[in-house]
Parts: C-alpha cells; structure tokens; sequence
C-alpha cells in the first residue's frame, strides 16, 4: 500500500510540476506589460472622470480646477516651480546623505558597544516620536540659518528609520557564522565587515527606501513650519503662496511636482536596493518557476 500510494502522490505532482513551470517570454513580457499599462489607464479614467465632472458642472478654478487648467498652470509657471523644486531636492537629498551617513555610524556603534545603545538609543526613540512642527521653532532660535533649520528637520525625520533598521540588521547576524569567527579568533572588525555588515545590507536597504520618502516630507513639513522666502523658497512656500492668492491651478501643480518627486526618490532608492541584492538575496531574486 505505501508503494502504490507513493506512486500515485508521485503522478499527481508531475502535472502539478509541469504547471509550475518557468513561464514562456512571450507571458511574461505580457504580464511586465499588464503592469505598466493597467494603472496608466487607470490614471487616464480618473483625469477624464475629473475634467468631465468639472466641465459639465462648471466649478469654478479657484475652488477644483480641471487637469487641462492644472497643465497650464504647470506650463506658465516651470521656471518658478522647478528653481523651489531644486530648492526641495538639494534639501532633501542633503539631509538623506547625512541620515544614511549618521544612521550607518551610529549603528555600528551601537551593535560594536551594547552599553551605547542602552545608553543613546532611547533618546533616538523620543526624538522620532516627537513631532517635527514641535521641535521646528525651537531649531529656529537656534539655527544660524532657516537652510540649516529646514535640513536639520528633514534630518530629523529620516534618521531614525534608517538607524533602527540598520541597527536590527547587524543584530540579526546568524549566531553559527560568529561562532565560527571566534573559532578561528576574528578580530571584531572582521566580524563586522565579513559577517554583520554584509548580513545588514537588506536591513539598509529597507532604512534607504523609507528614509528617502520621509527626507522628502520632512523637508516640506520644515518649510511649512519654519518658512523661507525669494530664491530660497521651496516647492512648500509655492503650495502656500498659491493657496492665499487662490491661485489653485498652479497650487495643485507644485502638489503635482512634489508627488512625482517622491514617487521618482522612491523608485530611485528601489533601484539601488536591486542593484545592492540581486546577485545572493532572496528578495531579488527571480524564481525560477
């Protein structure tokens, strides 16, 4: 009974095989396509929708403007919207270097000295927790400057998710690979290249995926809060400056400007956790069936 049974299980997972596998080229570039093309249109749909509604009802532009009024707005006003756009970006991409720099070496401090973390790592915690408008006017009687207050608070925002995972990275190090290093009497340095940091690299790209959206909003919410004006002046003081002058073509798109920034960081940080992973860890690889 316990052949027959075997070769019956045995003829039933061949089909089963065969249907798991590796899908033809022509399938999955279809699928890759389904992907791309599914949520364009669904964009489409929602813009036609939007411009119909406001047409045939005629709301007027200062309360919903239509997406053509929208692109106009964009059209007539890039110059002023793509300088506080580099104003927004070299803010954000500043303080996200000095997050992944601070984040990464605070870190490995912490995993290389447990009483450091015990020490320092709840203060992390309740700068996190505490609300950047909250801290924003106290950075500027501080700050020499309202560029120093802005970067200071996106900073802020970005630092501690990139920390904490890291820090949970270099903690998850497979316990027999450490045994074997002090086996052979590792030095910690060497555990730490060879061992901790290639384990953490997953827990850094995560930190990286995360941080570069919060650099983003931590930045707009500074400006929001502190402010800045004239050529120093980002894509949250248009938002504003749009808003009392209901001008709300040209607020919705710098709102427009800002998303399409933060999806571009979010698929640019993705890029390079692919590029990080791809050749050993699961998450990039392809299956095979």
């Amino acid at each position: 009974m316990s052949s027959i049974s075997m070769e019956t299980a045995g003829q039933t997972a061949a089909p089963l095989a065969a249907t798991a596998a590796a899908e033809s080229p022509m399938r999955a570039i279809f699928r890759r396509f389904l992907h791309v093309v599914v949520p364009l249109v669904t964009l489409a749909v929602v813009l036609l929708v939007w411009q119909w509604y406001v047409t045939v009802y005629e709301v007027p532009r200062y309360i919903l403007p239509g997406p053509t009024e929208v692109i106009r707005a964009f059209v007539a006003d890039y110059p002023m919207l793509f300088s506080a756009l580099w104003v927004t970006l070299s803010i954000t991409f500043s303080a996200l270097a000095l997050a992944l720099a601070g984040g990464v070496f605070v870190a490995i401090a912490f995993a290389q000295s447990p009483w450091l973390e015990r020490i320092f790592y709840p203060y992390a915690v309740v700068l996190q927790v505490t609300p950047i408008v909250a801290i924003a006017p106290l950075l500027i009687i501080y700050a020499p400057s309202t560029h120093a207050v802005l970067l200071m608070c996106a900073f802020l925002v970005a630092f501690f998710p990139i920390l904490s995972n890291m820090t949970q990275g270099l903690k998850s190090t497979d316990h027999n690979l450490l045994n074997l290093f002090d086996i052979y009497n590792a030095t910690a340095w060497q555990r730490l290249r060879y061992v901790k940091l290639p384990g953490a690299l997953p827990y850094f790209a995560t930190g990286l995926r995360i941080g570069g959206g919060l650099a983003l909003i931590g930045s707009v919410v500074a400006e929001f809060t502190a402010g800045s004006a004239g050529t120093e002046s980002g894509l949250a003081f248009r938002i504003l400056e749009a808003g009392r002058r209901l001008n709300v073509p040209r607020l919705f798109a710098a709102l427009l400007l800002i998303t399409a920034t933060g999806v571009t960081i979010f698929f640019l940080t993705s890029f390079i956790s692919h590029l990080l992973l791809r050749r050993w860890h699961e998450s990039a690889l392809t299956r095979e069936n």
